[in-house]
């Protein structure tokens, strides 16, 4: 149902790094780009994460209870993902794990103190 999501960033060059690293494991590529925005996707499937500028020039800024959600092919996905987005400099906000009902997820804070969740259901 979602067609695309955006965070803001106060660093648009290391956040298309720190992406590219956290998501490399999901086999996504970078797809619309400007010079504020960058977006990431997966050939043929609907949707985008992109990471942009604030359009009114002010401070982005994170918020406490916004998150986006990511979905993985497999366990061993959510877990590189994981892995990956701390390397990549990412505060970690909920290790690889079952979170019951046949979610399993992971939880990091991005550059910008964003909350993104890589999970697999099933």
């Amino acid at each position: 149902m979602i067609g695309y999501t955006t965070l803001g960033t106060n660093d648009f060059e290391k956040a298309k790094t720190f992406y590219d690293k956290a998501f490399a494991a999901l086999g996504v590529r970078r797809t619309l780009s400007n010079d504020r925005m960058q977006g990431w996707g997966i050939k043929g499937t609907p949707g985008m994460f992109a990471v942009c500028k604030p359009y009114d020039g002010a401070k982005a800024v994170s918020g406490n209870g916004p998150m986006v959600a990511i979905p993985a092919p497999s366990q061993d996905i959510v877990q590189k993902v994981h892995a990956d987005a701390l390397a990549a400099g990412g505060k970690d906000e909920g290790a690889p794990g079952d979170r019951g009902g046949g979610f399993y997820g992971a939880y990091f804070r991005d550059l910008d103190g964003n909350k993104v969740c890589v999970f697999k259901v099933g």
